[in-house]
């Protein structure tokens, strides 16, 4: 048996530092090390459980390609068992432009998504029916794993990043899950949305984190959405560049070791803000002593 099941979201990112997002219009920009390091929103969280203490294994498709090897690799490094389904569209990969002050703005290649990879239905259900919970990521082909987690006895969570709210593809991983999380960056009103999410029948905890504002949690077992102040910061921020994907590792080990959930959210909230004192080109995930050292009681 496995603690956690993370799908999908495996993938390598190249990190530029601009001078300021938007990016100044200009025909070029002098910037430092352009760096490339595997570690998209499934590894982060992969990872970042692995290193709080619960039993992890990722499963997603990749390339067989110099980007694939770097995902391997990371994850050979940090004890995490990887499953690959090969696809020749390649590895995933991203451009992260990240500005003096720690925000991003994310590109991402269209190119690499193969929509005849699917995950084989008898590898999902041996790997998920080994897990006590899967996490679920947005990308290709998670999207045709939803149909078969729903048969399963495992609770499930989803991260739907910058939903707006509306989006159909995203709407179908919240409706799915029990543990959704998002962010506040693109929902015009936060509480109605988590009223929302909740409303769809099987949700029954959703969270939006909101950044230097914290988050905002709503539960079935209270009626109203309760404010998540931001932990202090362990040291100057850099990069916030997987704060989220920390979040959401600190949030489950809370979930499934039996923590209510404002408790959950303080660890989330802790984890998160210490992958902002993290450069975007190492991984450097929270551990479990300090996680609890730094959250405190929490209830």
């Amino acid at each position: 048996m496995i603690d956690v099941l993370v799908l999908g979201g495996a993938g390598v990112d190249t990190v530029v530092s601009v001078p300021a997002l938007p990016l100044p219009p200009a025909d070029s920009h002098l910037v430092p090390a352009i760096l490339t390091r595997a570690g998209q929103t499934g590894d982060g969280v992969a990872l970042g459980l692995h290193a709080l203490g619960l039993r992890t294994s990722h499963l997603d498709v990749l390339g067989d390609d110099p980007e694939g090897q770097l995902v391997r690799d990371l994850h050979e490094r940090h004890g995490v068992p990887f499953t690959v389904v090969p696809t020749p569209a390649g590895t995933k990969r991203a451009v992260n432009l990240v500005d003096p002050l720690g925000r991003r703005s994310s590109l991402y290649d269209g190119s690499r998504q193969d929509e005849s990879a699917l995950f084989p239905e008898p590898l999902l259900r041996d790997l998920a029916g080994r897990a006590r919970h899967v996490h679920v990521s947005i990308t290709h082909p998670c999207q045709h794993a939803l149909d078969v987690l729903a048969g399963l006895p495992v609770t499930v969570s989803t991260d739907l990043h910058d939903w707006d709210g509306v989006n159909a593809y995203h709407e179908q991983f919240a409706r799915g899950a029990d543990v959704v999380f998002m962010s506040a960056a693109a929902l015009p009103d936060v509480p109605a949305t988590l009223r929302r999410v909740l409303a769809m029948g099987r949700p029954r905890v959703a969270v939006a984190t909101a950044g230097a504002e914290g988050a905002y949690l709503l539960t079935r077992d209270a009626p109203d959405v309760l404010p998540v102040p931001v932990a202090a910061l362990p040291a100057p921020a850099v990069d916030s560049n997987g704060a989220g994907d920390a979040f959401v590792s600190g949030f489950l080990f809370g979930f499934l070791t039996g923590v209510p959930a404002p408790g959950c959210a303080r660890f989330g909230a802790v984890a998160g803000a210490h992958a902002c004192t993290v450069p975007s080109t190492r991984v450097d995930p929270l551990s479990h002593a300090d996680l609890v050292l730094r959250a405190g009681p929490v209830s």
